[in-house]
């Protein structure tokens, strides 16, 4: 018997397996070109000074990158613990010596839309100094980023959670990655319960390609991320109730298999600053 073969039944005799198991759901998606940057603000001022430079002079830098499909800021709320229920063996809750302040969602139109925004990005690297203390950015390639249209696109979305994952010591870039693509994200998307679902597994994090002068970008192993979800509820109750639901308890061994921390925020503001590559102007 070929030792591959000999491997995969241990596996399963033991329980040790990280194969992931592929859910299928006919909730349609659409594979983007993605880039999250977290966000701390600076503590020697006001952090609400700061959030309000984000999406005001900052913000318009930004927006006006013609190389970009959609910009959105994520404002997490300024009190965040933690939202995902007690997993054993998995750090929940949030540590507020790196709790994060915001994330900037920019969705690129193609690969080329790194070169249109050069002169954009410029400025944007001269202001952070202004506002932020730390900024870390991970890349998701179309394969490794889907939006899920789990609901009509006018749906009324009052609540919102950003749900960051680290892959657990001794679990393979590939299982990780076919967790979170072909298991976790298809069954919250057949959940029926969320109004938005956006997922990205992110490549291996390079300080080189976000490494803005005056700011800090330390991002030791042990504290990088590899994934996360943005989810949307209807309401602030709903989004309670999922999170207490039995259907997350359901997940937490599974969880537990491939991750060795879900940081789950709660989301204070959504702001959408370009979408389908046309500017909007937020008052």
């Amino acid at each position: 018997m070929k030792k591959s073969a000999i491997i995969f039944l241990l596996s399963l005799v033991t329980g040790l397996g990280t194969f992931a198991q592929k859910v299928t759901t006919n909730v349609e998606s659409e594979k983007l070109l993605s880039s999250e940057i977290l966000l701390w603000m600076r503590t020697d001022k006001p952090r609400q000074e700061g959030m309000d430079r984000w999406k005001g002079p900052h913000a318009q830098i930004i927006a006006a990158n013609k190389g970009l499909l959609e910009y959105r800021q994520i404002h997490l709320s300024e009190n965040n613990t933690g939202l995902w229920t007690a997993i054993t063996g998995v750090e929940t809750a949030i540590p507020q010596d790196r709790k994060i302040d915001g994330v900037a969602e920019v969705i690129l139109k193609n690969l080329f839309s790194v070169f249109k925004g050069k002169e954009q990005n410029k400025l944007a690297y001269a202001d952070e100094i202004n506002l932020f203390k730390r900024t870390i950015m991970y890349v998701a390639f179309p394969k490794n980023s889907r939006w899920y249209a789990v609901a009509e696109p006018d749906a009324k979305i009052e609540a919102r959670s950003m749900v960051f994952f680290r892959k657990k010591d001794g679990v393979s870039v590939k299982d990780f990655q076919k967790f979170i693509n072909d298991e976790l994200t298809p069954t919250l998307a057949n959940s029926g319960i969320l109004k938005e679902l956006r997922n990205n597994v992110y490549d291996p994090w390079k300080q080189k390609q976000w490494n803005t002068p005056n700011v800090q970008h330390d991002n030791d192993k042990s504290v990088q991320f590899q994934a996360s979800l943005k989810l949307g509820f209807a309401n602030k109750n709903e989004m309670e109730n999922f999170f207490n639901s039995q259907e997350i308890l359901n997940l937490s061994d599974r969880i537990a298999t491939y991750c060795a921390a879900v940081h789950a925020y709660e989301i204070a503001e959504t702001i959408t600053f370009v979408k389908e590559g046309k500017k909007i102007i937020y008052k």
